[in-house]
């Protein structure tokens, strides 16, 4: 017979070893690697979709994220904002409008933006068809926590 023991004995096992896989997964280093584009599903939101490729540590980055953003005319995937990580945007398809520097960008196919750490930033669907983009975001060990606080 199960007594109420071995269930929490068994559920304290089940959560040990979930948090350790977790934390052994955090830990893990990224090496070389390919990713075919078919194994990667589509995320539909609000403003288009996105495919998430990878976000994890490099043996010379803190973090290295890569996501293919698709967005719909006229949308933007948030607000204009900053962060502390860098990220380069490679445009694929259509024609989007980059904020940098207080001013909107137009840019098409084959164009780079690149946004600086804590750099106020956005991105918008400046034309009639989906515009596709490749981001990389990355993050060093120079790569401020936190963004730095307003002025006073």
């Amino acid at each position: 017979m199960i007594t109420r023991r071995d269930v929490l004995v068994a559920l304290i096992a089940a959560g040990l070893t979930a948090g350790g896989f977790a934390l052994a997964e955090q830990g893990a280093l990224m090496h070389s690697t390919a990713i075919d584009w078919n194994t990667i599903p589509a995320k539909a939101n609000d403003s288009g979709s996105v495919r998430t490729f990878f976000r994890s540590a490099t043996p010379t980055l803190k973090e290295l994220e890569v996501h293919v953003t698709t967005l719909d005319p006229g949308k933007a995937p948030h607000a204009p904002h900053r962060h502390p990580n860098e990220e380069l945007l490679i445009i694929k398809q259509g024609t989007i409008e980059a904020l940098i520097g207080g001013d909107w960008k137009r840019v098409g196919p084959g164009s780079v933006v690149f946004f600086a750490s804590n750099e106020l930033h956005g991105v918008r669907n400046a034309g009639n068809e989906q515009a596709v983009y490749h981001v990389i975001g990355f993050k060093t060990d120079q790569t401020p926590e936190a963004p730095p606080a307003a002025p006073k």
